[in-house]
């Protein structure tokens, strides 16, 4: 980095390490140069494509630094940064094409390819690491902007999700709240049964209470007629026993009328 272009400690920090990968692999292909046996040159190679790997990770990090302070850096320093970047990008990129070359040329199919999105899936990064030489400054800020769209309708969405998610658990609380009152109604209109029942079952046991009573009355006064009607049968059949007494208020027998009028007559 030059000594003129004031940078942070962190972004000083990942360009060090950038700069140690890119002489690493300038080492490493030179020794491949020298390597004969088809197998060690293999495993050169993926050590070398290890390496590439971590570079890109760093210039990504590099690139989410710079972002984060942007607002910090002056436009001329920040034009300087974005350049000293996408060169990066591109040394990194030559340094793919030349592994492409000796791959090609060992035709070895178990070296995975080295693809500048792999792993990741996300457009994002795939922009990020594109080379210099395919992305214009106009061509970055239209992506960046067109990132910036995507952000803020992912926003939306998310408020609108939100918005729903509220109106449904305000209208379940109002729910719940309609059923507490009628479960409310329900406990009272149960316990109002629960009363009338027992003073249904007082009633009952009150009105079993007087029929008993009236059958024990019914049946004394069956027992009194039955002897009633015993002794006057007892009476008429043997009208001279002495020891039966007359029942108030019944004639006496009519054997005892004729002897009570012979003496009056006398």
């Amino acid at each position: 980095m030059a000594s003129d272009l004031p940078i942070s400690p962190e972004l000083e920090e990942i360009d060090g390490k950038i700069q140690d990968i890119f002489r690493a692999l300038q080492n490493g292909f030179q020794k491949l140069d020298k390597i004969k046996d088809p197998n060690r040159q293999t495993k050169q190679l993926e050590e070398l494509t290890g390496k590439m790997r971590e570079c890109k990770r760093l210039i990504k990090e590099f690139d989410r630094e710079l972002k984060e302070q942007e607002s910090r850096i002056q436009p001329e320093h920040n034009k300087q940064l974005n350049e000293k970047k996408q060169s990066m990008i591109k040394e990194l990129n030559s340094y793919v094409a030349l592994r492409k070359t000796y791959q090609s040329n060992l035709g070895n199919k178990r070296v995975e390819l080295f693809d500048m999105g792999a792993g990741t899936g996300d457009p994002v990064a795939e922009e990020n690491v594109k080379m210099a030489s395919d992305m214009s400054n106009q061509e970055l800020i239209d992506t960046g902007r067109k990132q910036m769209d995507e952000t803020d309708q992912a926003i939306e969405r998310s408020k609108m999700v939100v918005e729903q998610t509220i109106e449904v658990g305000t209208q379940t609380a109002a729910n719940l709240k309609g059923q507490t009152e009628q479960m409310g109604r329900i406990v009272n209109e149960l316990d109002t049964i629960h009363f009338s029942i027992k003073k249904a079952s007082q009633l009952v046991k009150e009105i079993g209470r007087q029929v008993a009573t009236d059958k024990c009355i019914m049946f004394f006064l069956f027992l009194i007629v039955c002897g009633v009607i015993a002794i006057i049968i007892v009476k008429i059949v043997h009208p001279n026993n002495k020891n039966i007494r007359d029942i108030p208020g019944l004639a006496p027998p009519a054997g005892r009328k004729l002897l009570s009028l012979e003496a009056l007559g006398n």
